[in-house]
């Protein structure tokens, strides 16, 4: 028995019309040559699908059995059809911190919209395991705190501000306008990645991971305080944490995006047009 993809997919539709007519204006079929699809579909499985009347059609026992296995096919002809054009498509592997997400985001859109687009499959990792899947080859390229580890390649460079700090609720400090640097003296301050924050006081306690969301379950449990950038404080609503003010001057996380001199492709280069193009137009 041979089953053409096509006769499946006009089975499918007419079961769910319950016309001929309708369901051959849906595949832009004349009504004839949907009459002579279901024919041919009834003699290959060797079975009657529909009745059919002047008033009406209606699927038999047998049609309705098989129906849930016509619309398995079509289906997984569909995710066949999906999938082989994502991996003829150029396509690039990016990975990044949570925190510069929405950047992220604007970049996938505009490699998306070029000519031929650029496929982007993202992925969530902290410093350490973005640089571990750069050189085991598993992306393309990372969005990174710089410096970057050598011997990678930085590009397309930019500046996350930090001027809050993420306090507990009720916190003493919490009340305050504005924190100062000297309000730190003697306290815990987090510091995601473990990098220290220049020109700030206080006893500096590693926070895993460069995730400063995650950071502000450390703020709420009361095991220190988190210098925050803006782009968190947009972000982020908890009634656990409060964020106020820092008067730190110009402190700043500086960001580039990394990538191994040995694997530099034509997708890779739209990478860093895309985000140079991202970080210039917001």
């Amino acid at each position: 028995m041979t089953l053409m993809l096509r006769e499946i997919q006009c089975f499918a539709r007419v079961a769910d019309r319950l016309s001929f007519s309708r369901a051959a204006a849906d595949l832009g079929m004349s009504q004839p040559a949907m009459s002579q699809a279901i024919t041919r579909l009834e003699r290959s499985a060797g079975l009657r699908l529909f009745e059919r009347s002047a008033r009406a059609v209606r699927l038999t026992a047998e049609g309705r059995a098989l129906l849930p296995y016509a619309e398995q096919v079509l289906e997984s002809a569909s995710a066949f059809s999906a999938e082989a054009s994502r991996l003829a498509r150029p396509s690039i592997h990016l990975a990044y911190p949570p925190l510069v997400g929405s950047l992220v985001a604007r970049v996938a859109r505009r490699l998306a919209a070029r000519t031929p687009p650029v496929g982007v499959e993202l992925r969530v990792a902290d410093r350490a395991e973005a640089s571990a899947a750069l050189a085991g080859g598993e992306v393309s390229a990372a969005v990174l705190v710089v410096p970057a580890p050598a011997p990678l390649v930085t590009g397309a460079r930019f500046h996350v501000s930090v001027d809050h700090l993420a306090v507990p609720a009720g916190h003493p400090l919490a009340a305050r306008p504005r924190v100062e640097p000297r309000d730190l003296a003697g306290r815990t301050v987090l510091a995601p990645g473990g990098r220290p924050w220049p020109g700030l006081p206080g006893r500096t306690r590693a926070a895993p991971g460069d995730d400063f969301a995650a950071a502000l379950d450390l703020v709420a449990a009361g095991a220190g305080l988190l210098p925050a950038p803006q782009l968190l404080v947009r972000a982020v609503r908890r009634d656990d944490v409060t964020f106020v003010p820092l008067a730190a001057g110009d402190l700043r996380i500086t960001y580039g995006l990394a990538w191994s001199r040995e694997r530099v492709t034509p997708e890779l280069m739209a990478l860093v047009q895309a985000v140079q193009d991202a970080l210039w137009t917001r």
